[in-house]
């Protein structure tokens, strides 16, 4: 009953906890209206050449002691003319009409992720990336391997806070390529398909200004760690400190738990229904509504909802919470899931995933400029579901996963790329388990249809109030690939599924 207990008093103390935090610390945290970016280094200063962003020393990393600082290595692309030496198998080769920039193959230090990055968030790499890499200790180079360029719409809103911090960059997908200590990289532009005077190809348009490649070092995994490590002294009141008690899942699990356990389905509703009786009252909050709103206009009603299943926090996978902005966004409610796929490659184990996250969370941040990872929840190859963009499980938390769509939603991204490759069974259960928890807590019929207005998008016009399924796939709300067609085809099967573990 404790664990009920505690779900019960996360949800019904959303509103006091929120203003308690905001009276004894007033920016601790915000609405997505209103959110204020913490201090981070301009653009130019991250991307000095061959500059090194240590976890632990830069502005917004972790203080000493940390025990996963990661790093992050910048490194500008040159152009590449017929001059250029060769690799042994380049399969870009140079051309006058069509515009190359790249990196010579150089050691570098340690990395894990790759991926290229450019000064203006609007512009697109109408192109190819290519990219290979040395494994740490060896003589042997990979093949070339493509990385997805098409990647803006993986990003905050328009006008929203986020977006206009002046720190967003163009990117494209991180692509996890293991333990490393060599690169090589390739970015040529697109032609256009005609043909000029000379008989060359005529180029569609410039590739974007400021290439960078990004190298990109997880950090160790994070040692055992108990609720009793890190906590402030008894009656210190710090910003972190108010931030945490008030914005995560401090009522779901002991502070500094490496999982949230899960719930049975009977403790999952049992709580729900508690919840209900004691919390009606909605208005006035913040962005962090309670999730009693799913049953307070009929309280007598079974509530469908699937049981909770087991999430590994943020502190399980060793993010190292100097990096994000200290204040957290919020959303009204959950009306929609979008389904995406993190496209950064299936080339890992499930015990890495906590690697491969740290990595995209380091990339989204230090590279890309995000207040945060862009995703609510991830998923990986084994069924492993982990927290996301800070600010806790069971709220509505703001992400930057649908361009457009990031309102009254929420993104689960599964780790690997799925174009061509079937994603795991258990990926996919493990995405019906998640959302028939999460959506039961707002309301909302997984098999069922919803509206969400948009905020700008290559779809759909802002403002425009557009008919989703209540699981969506990245492509719904904007003309993308993701989440590969592969895992598109899984959602009707996800929907069917989570609805069923909601009990409809």
């Amino acid at each position: 009953m404790s664990r009920i207990r505690g779900m019960r008093a996360h949800l019904a103390s959303s509103i006091a906890v929120t203003c308690a935090a905001a009276l004894s610390l007033p920016l601790a945290l915000s609405s997505d209206a209103t959110a204020t970016p913490s201090v981070a280094p301009p653009a130019a200063e991250r991307r000095a050449a061959g500059n090194s962003t240590p976890g632990g020393t830069a502005p917004g990393s972790t203080a000493p002691g940390s025990t996963t600082p990661g790093s992050t290595q910048s490194l500008p692309l040159t152009p590449l003319t017929s001059s250029t030496p060769p690799s042994s198998d380049r399969t870009l080769p140079p051309s006058a009409s069509v515009p190359a920039q790249g990196l010579a193959r150089r050691d570098v230090r340690h990395f894990s992720l790759v991926g290229v990055v450019w000064d203006d968030p609007d512009s697109e790499l109408h192109g190819r990336v290519q990219i290979r890499t040395r494994a740490t200790g060896t003589t042997k180079w990979s093949a070339w391997q493509d990385v997805d360029t098409h990647n803006h719409e993986h990003a905050a809103d328009p006008d929203t806070a986020e977006r206009a911090s002046g720190r967003v960059r163009g990117s494209t997908a991180p692509l996890w390529v293991g333990d490393s200590d060599g690169v090589e990289v390739r970015v040529q532009g697109e032609a256009d398909g005609r043909t000029g005077a000379d008989g060359r190809a005529v180029t569609a348009e410039p590739l974007p200004k400021g290439l960078h490649v990004e190298l990109v070092d997880p950090g160790a995994e994070p040692p055992p760690q108990g609720p009793e490590l890190n906590a402030p002294p008894p009656g210190v009141l710090t910003a972190e400190s108010a931030a945490a008690a008030s914005a995560v899942n401090a009522e779901l699990a002991p502070i500094g738990a490496t999982e949230i356990p899960a719930l049975s389905q009977k403790e999952t509703r049992a709580d729900l229904l508690a919840t209900r009786g004691e919390e009606t009252d909605v208005t006035g909050t913040t962005g962090a509504t309670n999730a009693a709103v799913a049953g307070a206009a009929n309280p007598g009603a079974k509530p469908y909802i699937g049981a909770r299943p087991r999430i590994v926090t943020r502190r399980g996978w060793g993010a190292d919470e100097g990096l994000r902005e200290s204040n957290f966004s919020y959303t009204k409610t959950v009306k929609a899931v979008f389904v995406h796929h993190s496209a950064s490659g299936n080339n890992y184990r499930c015990a890495q995933a906590p690697s491969v996250i740290r990595s995209i969370y380091r990339y989204h941040v230090k590279s890309s400029g995000w207040r945060d990872i862009g995703y609510n929840f991830l998923v990986d190859k084994c069924g492993n579901i982990y927290e996301g963009r800070a600010g806790g499980v069971a709220k509505p938390v703001m992400g930057a996963h649908t361009l457009g769509f990031n309102s009254k939603s929420m993104g689960i991204a599964v780790l690997g790329s799925f174009g061509t490759a079937n994603p795991p069974a258990a990926a996919v259960k493990a995405v019906a388990k998640l959302t028939a928890w999460k959506l039961g807590l707002y309301g909302a019929n997984p098999r069922g249809k919803t509206y969400l207005r948009s905020g700008g998008g290559n779809l759909y016009r802002k403002g425009k109030n557009v008919r989703l399924n209540v699981i969506s796939g990245h492509r719904d709300g904007f003309a993308t690939e993701c989440p590969g067609g592969r895992l598109y085809a899984k959602l009707g099967k996800a929907r069917t599924t989570s609805a069923r573990y909601q009990g409809r």
